[in-house]
C-alpha cells in the first residue's frame, strides 16, 4: 500500500501531557484540512474519546498485549483509511509495558511493530540541560525505534523552551518541534480513573480549541507533517477484519449495547466485529431508556462510571425491571466491570451514599481508594454460549469497586491465571442463567470467536433455541 505518514507521541513517564499535545496537534492539523486517523497504544477507553473529538472520526486502540501483535501494523492500516496521516498517542511512559522486564504492549513496542517514528512530550517543568540527557537515553536505549523529534512541555516562558531547544539540538541532535507554554488552564480534569469521558458533559470542545489555537503558535505543523512523512511504507499483512461466519438468521439479530454517560467504555472493534458476524447493533441508554430496543436478542453491558449515576440509574426502574425480566428469561447477555457493578442488589459510591440496582446478582458495589488495574490472562471455568470450559482469553481490569458479599454458591465465570503482577491464581465473574459478568474488559480481536458465538446466541435466543 502507498506510504502512511504517521507519528508515535511518548513521553518518559505518564503525566507528561501526552492527551494534551496529541489532542490538540490533531485538532491543529484537522483544521489545515487534513484527515487524521487517531489512535491510543494500550486499554485506554477515555483518551480515544478527545482524539476523536478533534479528528471528527474514531480513534482506535493499538494493544500488541490484547491483541496478536502481527495484528497490529494491519489495524493501524485499516483503521487510516482515506487518511493523510496517523497520529499514535502512547502509553505510560514509553518502554513501560507489560511488567519492568518486559516492554510488550508498551509504546516502544507499537513503534517497533509499525516502524513509526517516535516524538517525545518532554515536560520540561524545573529543567533545562537535563532535558538533553533524558532524550539521549531514550534515543539510545532501544535501536529498534527511532525518536525522530520532541515537543517541550510545559515551558515556563519562550526563553526558557529556546533554552532547552538548544541543549537538545546541539547535545543530541533531534530536532525540537516546538512547545507548549505552562498553563494550568489546559490541565484536564481528572477523576479515580483518569480523565473525565467526553461522553460527559463539559467543555471539551472549547478546551479542545484553545489547546489548538496554542499549538498552532508555537509547534511547527510543517515539520510536524514532513516528519510524519518520513515513516516508511507499512508492511500491513492482512487489513482485513478476520474472516468470521456469520450467523444463520433469517434477519439480523439484534445485540444492545449499553452506551450513554455511565457505560461508554467499549472498543469500537468490538463493534464491527459483531456487525461482521451478522448483529444488527442498537444502542440504549440505561439512564434515560425504560424499554430495551425491540427484538433484542442480546444484551451487551459494557463499563464506565456508573457510581457517579447510580441515583439516576437507580431512579430508572422500569429499564432495570427491564433487564432483571431478560435476565430471568434467559436472554443471553455479557457484562463487562460497570455493567457487573450494574447488576448488582447496590452501588456504594464513595461518599457512602447506596443505590439499588438491577439485583440480577446477590451482593452489592461498593467504591474503595484501592486502584485494580492490570492485565490478565483468564480461563473459563464453565461451558457457556461465549466460551468452551478450559479456553484462555486476554484482557484487562481497572476499577475500584469490589464486589462485596458475593454468594460463594455462585458459579465462577474464569479463573485468572497467575502473572507478572499475581503470583496466584484466583476466581473472578460471575454466571447467572445466560448472564456472564466480569470486571474483566474483553477485546473481540483477541478473540473473533467471542464475536461470533456472541452473534450466533443472539440469533438462537430470537429464535428459542438457546438453552
Amino acid at each position: 500500500m502507498p506510504a502512511l505518514p504517521r507519528l508515535l507521541l511518548a513521553a518518559p513517564m505518564s503525566g507528561s501531557g501526552k492527551t494534551t499535545i496529541t489532542a490538540g496537534l490533531i485538532a491543529a492539523l484537522t483544521a489545515r484540512g487534513l484527515a487524521v486517523a487517531p489512535f491510543k497504544c494500550g486499554p485506554d477507553y477515555i483518551d480515544p474519546g478527545y482524539h476523536a473529538l478533534a479528528a471528527g472520526r474514531a480513534c482506535f486502540n493499538l494493544d500488541a498485549w490484547l491483541t496478536p501483535p502481527d495484528q497490529i501494523a494491519g489495524i493501524l492500516a485499516r483503521r487510516s483509511a482515506g487518511a493523510d496521516l496517523a497520529i499514535i498517542e502512547g502509553v505510560m511512559g514509553l518502554f513501560d509495558g507489560y511488567s519492568g522486564d518486559d516492554d510488550t504492549g508498551s509504546s516502544a513496542h507499537i513503534a517497533r511493530l509499525t516502524a513509526t517514528p517516535v516524538v517525545i512530550v518532554l515536560d520540561t517543568r524545573a529543567m533545562a540541560r537535563t532535558a538533553a540527557a533524558l532524550i539521549a537515553g531514550l534515543r539510545d536505549f532501544d535501536p529498534g525505534i527511532t525518536v525522530a523529534g520532541v515537543i517541550l512541555n510545559r515551558v515556563g516562558s519562550p526563553r526558557h523552551a529556546r533554552m532547552v531547544q538548544d541543549a537538545i539540538e546541539g547535545s543530541v541532535g533531534v530536532p525540537v518541534l516546538g512547545f507548549l507554554q505552562r498553563d494550568e488552564t489546559l490541565t484536564l480534569p481528572e477523576r479515580h480513573l483518569g480523565l473525565i469521558p467526553v461522553a460527559e458533559p463539559g467543555r471539551w470542545q472549547a478546551w479542545l480549541n484553545e489547546v489548538r489555537v496554542r499549538i498552532e503558535a508555537t509547534i511547527d505543523l510543517d515539520r510536524v507533517v514532513a516528519l510524519a512523512r518520513t515513516a516508511p511504507p507499512l508492511d500491513e499483512g492482512a487489513i482485513t477484519l478476520p474472516p468470521l461466519e456469520r450467523a444463520a438468521s433469517d434477519q439480523a439479530p439484534v445485540i444492545a449495547v449499553a452506551r450513554d454517560e455511565a457505560f461508554s467504555f467499549l472498543y469500537e472493534d468490538n463493534l464491527d466485529l459483531l456487525r461482521a458476524a451478522g448483529a444488527d447493533i442498537v444502542f440504549f441508554s440505561p439512564l434515560r431508556d425504560t424499554i430495551l430496543p425491540k427484538e433484542t436478542g442480546a444484551i451487551y453491558l459494557c463499563g464506565g462510571f456508573p457510581e457517579l449515576y447510580a441515583e439516576a440509574l437507580s431512579a430508572n426502574r422500569a429499564l432495570m425491571y427491564a433487564i432483571r425480566a431478560a435476565i430471568d428469561a434467559g436472554t443471553p447477555m455479557y457484562a463487562e466491570c460497570g455493567g457487573l457493578m450494574y447488576l448488582t442488589e447496590a452501588i456504594t459510591d464513595a461518599e457512602g451514599r447506596t443505590f439499588p440496582m438491577v439485583g440480577a446478582l446477590a451482593g452489592r458495589s461498593v467504591m474503595t481508594p484501592r486502584l485494580t488495574l492490570g492485565y490478565r490472562t483468564a480461563r473459563a471455568e464453565c461451558n457457556t454460549w461465549l466460551w468452551r470450559r478450559g479456553e484462555t482469553l486476554r484482557g484487562h481490569e481497572f476499577h475500584y469497586s469490589v464486589w462485596e458479599d458475593r454468594p460463594e454458591s455462585l458459579p465462577w465465570l474464569y479463573i485468572c491465571l497467575p502473572d507478572a503482577m499475581r503470583p496466584a491464581a484466583f476466581a473472578e465473574g460471575a454466571v447467572i442463567h445466560n448472564t456472564l459478568a466480569s470486571y474483566i474488559h474483553i477485546h473481540f480481536l483477541a478473540c473473533p470467536q467471542a464475536a461470533q458465538r456472541f452473534v450466533a446466541a443472539a440469533a438462537a435466543w430470537q429464535k428459542g433455541a438457546l438453552a
